[in-house]
């Protein structure tokens, strides 16, 4: 008996080492798979851009031609089938979106290191399931809440022929990219390693100093993405916009102004547009592109730099 239980050993060791060698092969089998899976999904995103790009770019090439880079960047009249400068509605977008930045990212930032630091789980658990909601909600609603209720505040408050302005604009936005600011700022407040606070804590530092001392400078590169996405948002929102600001192709002399931003501009025109007027809005398309793109690299570069 003690000759056979020897003798088994090996075999039973050979088997052994032959499954391992299966279980081996199948996860570089599984690893193969999910490399190739997700260099695909990668490679579908970059190519879905630059179709999109292509495509945009095609189409307002007999605008460039006819007005002229120059003549659509910075001419300030749109006028089809005469005149095809967004140069005002260049300067609307970037009020009304610098407007919601200066509205809604400190009111994001507080709100999410309140729900982070300091609010009670049982708050916290309430709060962040409401501004989940918010984020939810179609930006049409948020244009219907605007309309009826912000336009004729603005129009009773300062007196103004037409509530329809920037402002309300930039109070809509502010409100549609709280969701962004929040939910992103909050996750990356939580990822800070509890050992700094614990540690800033015990060297005498205060609740709020140890916060805004150590907490949000260490969480500042995902904070700068909520905002930066929160800026694409504002800058590609146009349902909203074109329900509360009016939509007047004219240069703003001010945030009580109606104006008409870039997105805007091509919503209402493309349904009835063709020739030069329908290549001269995917020239508006082509400028609101380069525009976010230059944006949220220039945006991108600063965290770097910070983060440095």
């Amino acid at each position: 008996m003690t000759i056979a239980t020897n003798s088994d050993k090996p075999m039973s060791s050979e088997a052994s080492q032959i499954s391992k060698l299966r279980r081996k092969d199948g996860v570089d089998w599984k690893e193969r798979f999910f490399h190739g899976l997700f260099l695909t999904s990668a490679v579908i995103g970059i190519i879905s851009l630059a179709i999109i790009a292509y495509f945009i770019f095609k189409e307002s090439i007999p605008a460039f031609e006819e007005v002229g880079v120059a003549g659509i960047v910075f001419g300030e009249h749109w006028l089809p089938p005469a005149l095809y400068g967004v140069y005002t509605m260049i300067v609307a977008s970037v009020v009304s979106t610098l407007g919601a930045v200066v509205v809604g990212v400190p009111i994001g930032v507080l709100t999410a290191i309140f729900i982070a630091e300091i609010a009670p789980k049982r708050l916290a658990d309430i709060i962040r399931p409401a501004v989940e909601l918010l984020a939810g909600i179609p930006s049409v609603v948020y244009g219907f809440f605007g309309l009826v209720i912000i336009v004729p505040l603005i129009q009773n408050i300062f007196q103004v022929p037409a509530g329809n302005t920037i402002l309300a604009g930039i109070i809509v936005l502010g409100v549609m990219i709280l969701p962004t600011v929040i939910t992103v700022s909050e996750t990356s407040i939580r990822a800070v390693p509890r050992s700094y606070k614990e540690g800033s804590l015990a060297l005498g530092a205060s609740h709020i100093f140890t916060i805004f001392k150590l907490l949000v400078p260490a969480a500042r590169s995902g904070i700068m993405t909520g905002v930066i996405l929160g800026i694409g948002r504002a800058l590609g929102e146009t349902m909203a916009i074109i329900m509360v600001m009016g939509n007047a192709p004219a240069m703003p002399q001010g945030i009580l102004d109606s104006a008409r931003t870039l997105t805007a501009n091509i919503a209402i025109e493309m349904s009835y547009a063709s020739g030069v007027h329908a290549n001269a809005l995917y020239a508006t398309g082509v400028v609101l592109l380069v525009f976010i793109m230059v944006l949220n690299a220039a945006l991108l570069y600063l965290n770097r730099q910070k983060a440095r």
